[in-house]
This record gives structure tokens, C-alpha cells and sequence, in this order.
């Protein structure tokens, strides 16, 4: 019988695993052989092509924000991964030879493509371990796996979505603008549901943590009624819960603060993602704040923190990531814009378990991925696989199986790096959060990407808020939809999306504050 009671699961954004760990030089146990091992990191040797000539190597010691994003949607992973002139599917029907060849001439047309004054290379470097004090103390203290892959070559959301439902429910890419006011109200449907349906079959009681209004479980079907019903909360109430000897929560799922969407429509600066736009080390902040809030907890004998990152962010890695099984459930094709099978996993990124009953110093080669997560709940509390990825996904319980918890385990972790950048609760983007008059004239331009998804979150959000009030979520958005139709259907430029998203937030915080 297991001696886990309660599950953390923290997961960040946008990171590979050579970025975050690569030059950490991390030597320890087999975490199956238990001979001496040293993490697969970067050797020096790795590079990548300049489009024009030259090559770029990787490099020690990385920035602590970007000023831009590197591309890690479908089309951008596939260059990254495969090289230039890459295309899916290949000849052979399916996805091309993974060369990891592609990272610094994905980002150099991306540079060209928005004319910012930015090196490539900022894709090969990594950050040293005294940049990331907290994450290195944690991989050294406990167990790191080395071998984790995220779920598919693509970017955020389908990637999260595996982790809650080993499926991505068709979805290849992110979000996109057209969908069925159906779905939209609805939320995004699995065929088999998630593993919050399969938890609250069983009775086994969870939770999520927000981080901000718009935390990315939301838009899940099903994830509106589970608001009203007090299912989501935050991290200052989840720390308040701990204290309880009778803390029920089994599973917590924990959401950063992704940020602000200011001055360009889609920075995400100021939250705790480690989004590649934001601070690094305010995400280290989190995460030491989500250890020792555990740690410090009347229940941290029973208690596994699992800490992810959802995908790579574009950011190199020099592991070839393996094929993958097919989920096999079905979907709606207008999800599946580029026909991809699923066949295939995506880029490395960490992986860290962290419990009393972790040995230390271990490190796991095993290959895994995020609906690994799944097959191991699975496992520990008795539940069916959704699809056919976590039926076959390994397990990691081997990583949480000392009988007796170890009482060596430290109480507090380092501070965070001084990273220099300017505390955010003082900065002009700060303020200007709540100055939208004052956003510049260059969010006229077209609506991106980046935040399709959170304002289909924002919709699920003020259903939330109307069915908070009637106490009913099939009257609310039966009352509600043409409105929230009409109000999604008019929202053209990124300033539209700021305005709305901002109102949203707004009325959330006024909400909660009641």
C-alpha cells in the first residue's frame, strides 16, 4: 500500500529541459540501478545552423526575460525538431527524422519576421545552476527524471490538456478563434473525460489552484460547474487548508499567474509562469513557495510535489524525442488543423518528484511524459485510463517508495537569483494594468494566437461569475450566451482582447473580494 495521500502537481511554462538543467552537471543513484549516474546534460558540443552560414553552440548562462517569444506552436516545433524545409507528414506518411537542427533557424526567421533586434542564439543558451538555485537544489535534493518528454510537438494547450485527459482532444496547435458557440460555451470535451471525472466517480477529492482569473483548467467542460461547487481556489487559501489535520484535497492541481497581457498584446509579464517574456526567477519564487508551504504542512509525511513544465518553449534540447502511442479516442476534426496523429512526442523539459519518500540525489533515464502523470494516479488510487496513451505510459511510483519518509529532507530552499529586472508591483506595466486608456496605439494590430485561449478562459470565466450568482450553470448560460457570443464574435485586435480580458479579471478580483 502506498504511503501517498496527496498529490501536488505544480506545472510551468515554456522551458526545455538542456534550458533549465542542461549545464547543471547533476551527478547521483541510478533511480533504477542505483549505480552512480550523471544527468544527460549538454557536453558544449551541441549546435545549430544559422540560415546564412555559421553555426551557433550552446552556451551558459541564459537571460532572465526575453524580448520576444520564441515560436513553439505545430509549424515552428516541426523546423525546430526536424530542420528547415521540414514538412508534415513526410513522405512516409508521418513525422520527419528528428534532428534537433532547427532551433536557431526557426527564432532567426522569427527575428527577421518582426524586425526585433534579438540573437539567435538565444535559443541555444541555458542557465547555470547558481541562475536557479531553487530548481537545482530541488532535482539535486530529490529525484530528477531526465527523460520526460512533453506530450506533442506543439505549443501550451495541447499540451496541458494531456496532462488532465492523456488527450488533447484532437486539439494539434493552439486554440483557435473559430469554434462552435456550442463548444466555446461548453468548454473543450474529451471523449473519455479527465481525470478530475475520474477522481470525482471514485469520490476522491481534489482541487485546483489558480494562479490569476484565467487559469487554463478552466476551459476543461464540465470545469464552470466544478467553480461554483468551490473546486478552484487559490495558493494563500490552499496554504490556510494545509493547517487542517483533515485536509481531504488528494489530487492539487497548482496554475501559475501567467502574467499580464500589456503593452503588445501578449507579453505575460509580471506573473510566475516562467513564461520565456517574464522574470525566470519569480517562477523560482513560486516554486519555493509551493516546497516549503508543503514542507512545513502537518501532511508533508503523506505528500508527492511533482513539478513540469507543459513544453519547450523554443528552446534547444538535444534529445531526439521517441515516437508515442495514440490516444485513440475520438474527436471533432475542425481541432485537428494540421492532421496530426499523435504519433509523436515533443520536446524534453523537466521533471522533478519531490516527497519524503524520495530518496536523494536520485536520477530517473527512464523515458516518460505527461500522461505518465496519469498512469501513475492511476495506479496509486485504483482509477481506468482514459485513453490508450496513459494505458501505456510509464509509471514513475518507483521514485516515491521508501517505506519510512526521510527526515532529512530540507525545511526552506535558497532564494531565488537577484535577476536585476525591476520588481513588478512598482513598474509602469504593473500599473498600467489598470490604466487601459493609457495602452499604446500598436495594439490595433490583429488578434494573435497566444490569446485565443485565454479569452475563450475569459468566457468560461464570466459564466462562472453569472452562475455564481444564480446558483444554476444550465440558466446562466442559457441566459447568458448570446451575449458572450456577441461580445467573443466582436473582439478583433489585440486592444479588443487587453479591454475584455482585463474587465474579466476585474470583476473576478471583485468576487472574490466579496
Amino acid at each position: 500500500m502506498s504511503s501517498i495521500e496527496h498529490v501536488f502537481v505544480l506545472m510551468l511554462e515554456n522551458r526545455s529541459f538542456d534550458h533549465m538543467l542542461g549545464w547543471s552537471g547533476l551527478r547521483g543513484a541510478d533511480a533504477v540501478t542505483g549505480e552512480p549516474t550523471v544527468l544527460e546534460g549538454l557536453d558544449g558540443s551541441e549546435s545549430n545552423e544559422l540560415p546564412g552560414g555559421g553555426r551557433v553552440p550552446v552556451s551558459a548562462g541564459a537571460e532572465w526575460v526575453l524580448p520576444l517569444d520564441p515560436g513553439h506552436d505545430f509549424e515552428d516545433v516541426l523546423e525546430q525538431l526536424a530542420g528547415p524545409g521540414a514538412t508534415y507528414p513526410d513522405a512516409g506518411g508521418g513525422y520527419p527524422a528528428v534532428t534537433s537542427s532547427g532551433f536557431v533557424s526557426r527564432l532567426a526567421g522569427h527575428i527577421a519576421k518582426t524586425r526585433r533586434h534579438v540573437d539567435p542564439a538565444v535559443a541555444m543558451r541555458g542557465f547555470r545552476p547558481d541562475q536557479l538555485p531553487v530548481l537545482t537544489t530541488l532535482a539535486r535534493e530529490f529525484a530528477v527524471c531526465d527523460h520526460w518528454f512533453s506530450a506533442m510537438p506543439g505549443p501550451t494547450w495541447p499540451n496541458r490538456f494531456f496532462v488532465h485527459a492523456a488527450s488533447s482532444g484532437g486539439l494539434d496547435d493552439s486554440p483557435s478563434a473559430v469554434r462552435s458557440a456550442t463548444a466555446l460555451l461548453n468548454g473543450y470535451e474529451f471523449a473519455n473525460g479527465t481525470i478530475f471525472d475520474r477522481l470525482d466517480a471514485d469520490r476522491i477529492e481534489w482541487q485546483v489552484v489558480e494562479g490569476d482569473a484565467l487559469p487554463q483548467a478552466l476551459g476543461i467542460a464540465g470545469m464552470v460547474e466544478r467553480a461554483v461547487a468551490g473546486r478552484f481556489t487559490t495558493l494563500d487559501v490552499l496554504a490556510q487548508r494545509l493547517e487542517d489535520p483533515g485536509f481531504p484535497s488528494c489530487y492539487v492541481f497548482i496554475e501559475p499567474h501567467y502574467g499580464h497581457v500589456l503593452a503588445d498584446g501578449s507579453n505575460f509579464k509580471c506573473g510566475n509562469s516562467q513564461h520565456p517574456l517574464d522574470d525566470v526567477t519569480r517562477g523560482e519564487r513560486l516554486l519555493k513557495r509551493v516546497y516549503e508551504m508543503v514542507r512545513s504542512s502537518r501532511h508533508w509525511p503523506t505528500s508527492l510535489l511533482v513539478v513540469l513544465y507543459d513544453e519547450h518553449g523554443g528552446f534547444y534540447d538535444h534529445v531526439a524525442p521517441p515516437p508515442a502511442a495514440p490516444p485513440g479516442d475520438a474527436f471533432q476534426p475542425e481541432t485537428n488543423r494540421h492532421g496530426f496523429r499523435f504519433d509523436q512526442l515533443g520536446v524534453r523539459v523537466p521533471a522533478l518528484v519531490v516527497s519524503p519518500h524520495t530518496p536523494r540525489g536520485l536520477i530517473d533515464h527512464t523515458r516518460y511524459e505527461h500522461s505518465s502523470l496519469l498512469a501513475t494516479l492511476e495506479k496509486l488510487w485504483g482509477l481506468e485510463p482514459l485513453t490508450r496513451r496513459d494505458a501505456e505510459a510509464t509509471r514513475f511510483d518507483h521514485l516515491f517508495a521508501l517505506a519510512t519518509p526521510r527526515d532529512d529532507a530540507p525545511a526552506t530552499l535558497p532564494e531565488p537569483a537577484a535577476s536585476g529586472v525591476r520588481d513588478c508591483e512598482d513598474s509602469f506595466l504593473h500599473r498600467l494594468a489598470s490604466k487601459l486608456e493609457a495602452l499604446p496605439s500598436e495594439l490595433s494590430g490583429a488578434l494573435e494566437s497566444t490569446l485565443v485561449g485565454f479569452l475563450q478562459v475569459a468566457v468560461a470565466r464570466e459564466l462562472h461569475l453569472a452562475a455564481a450568482a444564480h446558483r444554476d450553470v444550465s440558466r446562466a448560460r442559457e441566459q447568458e450566451q448570446d451575449r458572450l457570443l456577441t461580445t467573443y464574435e466582436g473582439i478583433r485586435t489585440k486592444f479588443d482582447a487587453v479591454k475584455y480580458l482585463h474587465h474579466v479579471e476585474s470583476r473576478y478580483r471583485a468576487h472574490r473580494e466579496q
